[in-house]
């Protein structure tokens, strides 16, 4: 029974992911808000505003891989913590702000906080789970995170109807919860050797950093796969299928958040479920399921527009369909790059698959909505057949993974999971 209810993960791995909730509980709380904050609450131009956050994720894009040398050489907590501190007081300063300028520079410290945070916490998950059970760590992260936003966002909304005094609150308790979550790694995480020090079996030190990760096939074969994968499961149904909904179909905005929210709670029944059916299955095939079943889901879209009585339940049954996609494809995803990271080099390659997912998601916006204003039908074919290519090249990655890494693992029935030494 107490395996069962670890879930075969470790008391320190379940406080970190308990962090990872109050993380994204705070994040999510502010996040439907930004815009709105500064545009309303702090009389800023939407344009202006538009600058300031999107300066945040251009400032994490640029940041990131800057993040995988600190985390191989000073470890993953204390990559995570420091990340977590410039996110404290990003956010704080954004809640104080009263010029563009102020906002645009705690926008740049929350978005280098950001560029650090994701790569040294799958490192942090990684290392802390047992190999046999990294993809059960990845799942339940997946759900934390996504549970966190959605009552995070719930919450928010009973704040923000305080006006500008409930936004000041909302940015605050954010930056408050990610000192928790701060405290957290400082208080359970235990420290360890620096990853640097880490050998190989032959007794060398592995070297080269990036130049390393671009050698490896296998991982760039994986990494541009990805990229492909995230364009069409997270950016298309994130940026192209609401305007389309509305300006196409005529759904009220109301309908289009419920579809979000058909998409997030499916991923938080459906992840940890999905997690044990990849167990003892081939890695490639979940990810080349997970692509088609994106692909199924833009044909799905294209139906919603051909029938206007049952364009709505189309359109609910793809973001439905999308959600298990995306819960077969991180199942697989993460616990794969730790196995084929070497040692001392996990952090670059965490921050290069991360930034294989920030330029998937820039490619859809950018690419999609031109297209979507010429051709709703040939955008949503167009991205069904870029997942269908995505779903082949899943299949071709087999044969260059090491034989070891091919199927997900299924955990040894052991009490208390030995974790690796995180950094």
């Amino acid at each position: 029974m107490v395996q069962r209810l670890s879930f075969g993960l470790s008391r320190e791995l379940w406080l970190v992911e308990i962090g990872i909730f109050l993380n994204y509980l705070g994040y999510g709380a502010v996040l439907p808000f930004e815009v709105i904050y500064l545009h309303d609450g702090r009389g800023f131009s939407l344009g202006v505003a538009g600058l300031v956050i999107a300066l945040i994720t251009g400032v994490a894009v640029a940041t990131s891989p800057l993040a995988g040398p600190l985390i191989d050489r000073y470890g993953a907590r204390a990559t995570a913590v420091g990340a977590g501190v410039a996110l404290a007081a990003g956010y704080a300063g954004l809640a104080i702000a009263h010029t563009p300028m102020q906002a645009f520079a705690a926008a740049a410290l929350a978005g280098a906080g950001n560029g650090g945070l994701s790569p040294s916490q799958s490192t942090l998950v990684t290392a802390l789970a047992h190999s046999d059970v990294r993809h059960r760590a990845t799942a339940v992260s997946r759900v934390a995170g996504n549970a966190g936003i959605a009552i995070g966002g719930a919450l928010g909304g009973l704040v923000a109807a305080y006006g500008l005094t409930g936004y000041v609150v909302l940015y605050l308790v954010n930056a408050l919860t990610y000192l928790l979550y701060v405290f957290v790694l400082v208080a359970v995480v235990r420290d360890s050797a620096r990853p640097e020090r880490t050998r190989t079996r032959g007794g060398a030190g592995v070297t080269g950093g990036y130049r390393r990760v671009a050698r490896d096939r296998a991982f760039m074969h994986l990494a541009f796969t990805n990229v492909a994968i995230i364009a069409v499961g997270w950016g298309v149904f994130t940026w192209l299928v609401p305007p389309y909904a509305k300006d196409q179909i005529g759904i009220s905005a109301q309908l289009i958040g419920l579809l979000l929210l058909a998409n997030a709670a499916t991923v938080a029944v459906a992840q940890v479920p999905i997690a044990r059916f990849a167990e003892g299955r081939r890695r490639v095939v979940m990810m080349a399921a997970a692509a088609s079943i994106f692909a199924g889901a833009c044909l799905l879209v294209i139906a919603a527009g051909a029938r206007t009585d049952t364009s709505y339940a189309a359109l609910l049954a793809a973001s439905i369909a999308v959600g298990i996609g995306e819960c077969f494809h991180t199942t697989v995803l993460t616990p794969l790059v730790a196995e084929l990271a070497p040692a001392g080099l996990l952090g670059r390659y965490m921050a290069a698959i991360g930034l294989s997912w920030s330029a998937g998601l820039a490619l859809a916006p950018m690419l999609g909505t031109q297209v979507l204003s010429l051709s709703p039908t040939v955008t949503f074919l167009c991205a069904a057949a870029v997942a269908a290519m995505a779903a082949i090249a899943a299949l071709m990655l087999e044969p260059r993974l090491p034989e070891a890494s091919r199927l997900t693992p299924c955990p040894r029935r052991v009490e208390a999971p030995a974790p690796a030494e995180p950094g």
